[in-house]
């Protein structure tokens, strides 16, 4: 899984749009739906700002320590149901 499918799951979270999220980061609204498409890749001060504005550091230290993409996306959603 790539990780644009998880930055996309913690903007979702936040209850953040794309245009939200781009006015966060100083970025465009098509430059996120690139992030989450994965079409460009994020530098990590870029990741570090989106975590950060999305309330989500857990997620990227599991992904940085291995753990797979899909298990990280049922780890939130088991957070949000439960």
């Amino acid at each position: 899984m790539k990780f644009g499918a998880i930055m996309q799951a913690c903007r979702e979270r936040a209850g953040l749009t794309q245009e939200q999220m781009a006015e966060k980061l100083h970025r465009t609204q098509a430059c996120i739906s690139k992030y989450e498409n994965d079409h460009k890749i994020p530098d990590m001060p870029t990741m570090m700002k989106w975590m950060d504005a999305t309330g989500a550091k857990e997620v990227l230290v599991a992904f940085l320590y291995g753990m797979d993409g899909l298990s990280i996306l049922q780890n939130m959603m088991t957070l949000v149901g439960g």
